[in-house]
């Protein structure tokens, strides 16, 4: 067993925390630009970068014992329960729903079927009309991504050397730099219309990320988790700019690389280290299973017409339900659930 790396855990807590309180003001700001947290969507890549580096660092020599499908039933224990729970709930959320729009009630057994297709991560039907390719729970798009990138590692990622991962970064940098300036930012790739943006958000990131690992270039500051956190929420909360879609690439191919770096090549011990710990094993649950109240949240907003001291009441108790959620779905589910197919997969 490897030694986790505790602060870039607690930033992987940051990054979910930020993209859960961004995604609530999402619901009274569908321009980005007038977002209080403009940026919190970055939070994403942020995770495919950690993504990578993490990859690496568990797995790149471990290759002349494990075996491809030995990494896949790894990475299938890792992530796919919490696909499964935050898609059956996505689909009770969804048929309970009291605010959606009528138009957009679906027979049961058609909900059934699409909840099945859900399970495997292969995108579905659109239910809302928001050309989601994951609409019972939107953020499941990034999971296939994640999972698209877990398979380009075993293909040739776990075997390229450092000059060839220098170019694939290169030239992925680039082509995200360019579709973003393009688009005017980053914030695509959930929806059908867009799907391309989603594996141009994964393939930078992701090898940049393993090609940090494997280059070794760390960064060691005190108190890296405080100020990297800092970091983070400055990023996410800068104002929207004339070239915003060239600020933001350069926010993931310049900056996230090092405080990834500054994060991995940091110590920090007693209770941080504890809250990192605890923000790092909450953070998957709580990206994962948040969304279905979003949906909930934003028809609510449409059909009610709230005052703003209401919302902002109903926001705030919306967090704490999903922190909770998120733990509950941790302790009671997912870890039980990884700790079984450990023992019995794992020994197939």
């Amino acid at each position: 067993m490897k030694p986790h790396y505790p602060i870039l855990d607690g930033l992987r807590g940051t990054a979910a925390i930020m993209v859960v309180i961004f995604h609530l003001y999402e619901s009274l700001y569908i321009d980005y630009s007038i977002h209080p947290i403009h940026h919190g969507y970055l939070a994403v890549d942020f995770f495919f970068m950690l993504s990578g580096f993490v990859i690496g660092y568990a797995y790149d020599d471990r290759w002349g014992k494990l075996k491809p499908w030995d990494f896949f039933k790894a990475r299938l224990i890792r992530l796919h329960p919490m696909v499964i729970f935050s898609t059956i709930l996505g689909a009770v959320c969804f048929w309970l729903d009291p605010y959606i729009d009528a138009k957009y009630h679906i027979d049961f057994m058609k909900l059934v079927g699409i909840t099945l297709i859900g399970l495997t991560l292969l995108p579905t039907p659109d239910v809302r009309g928001w050309d989601e390719t994951h609409s019972l729970n939107g953020p499941l798009w990034s999971l296939l991504q994640e999972y698209i990138a877990n398979i380009l590692y075993v293909a040739f990622g776990r075997v390229i050397s450092i000059k060839a991962l220098w170019i694939v970064a290169i030239i992925s940098g680039l082509w995200l730099a360019y579709a973003a300036n393009m688009l005017g930012s980053v914030a695509s790739g959930w929806a059908y219309g867009n799907f391309w943006m989603g594996l141009t958000r994964m393939a930078f990131p992701f090898f940049a990320g393993l090609l940090l690992f494997r280059s070794g270039l760390l960064i060691k500051i005190r108190n890296a988790y405080l100020l990297c956190s800092v970091v983070l929420i400055v990023l996410f909360m800068l104002p929207y700019f004339k070239y915003n879609g060239l600020f933001e690439a350069a926010c993931i191919i310049f900056i996230f690389p090092l405080v990834i770096a500054a994060g991995a090549g940091s110590s920090i011990g007693g209770k941080w280290a504890k809250l990192c710990k605890f923000s790092g094993d909450l953070s998957y649950p709580l990206y994962i299973i948040h969304y279905p109240g979003i949906y909930y949240f934003l028809y609510w907003i449409q059909a009610k017409k709230p005052t703003p001291a209401q919302m902002l009441t109903v926001g705030c108790g919306l967090f704490i339900v999903f922190v909770a959620v998120a733990y509950a779905a941790l302790k009671l589910y997912d870890e039980p659930v990884r700790a079984w197919l450990k023992r019995k997969w794992m020994r197939a």
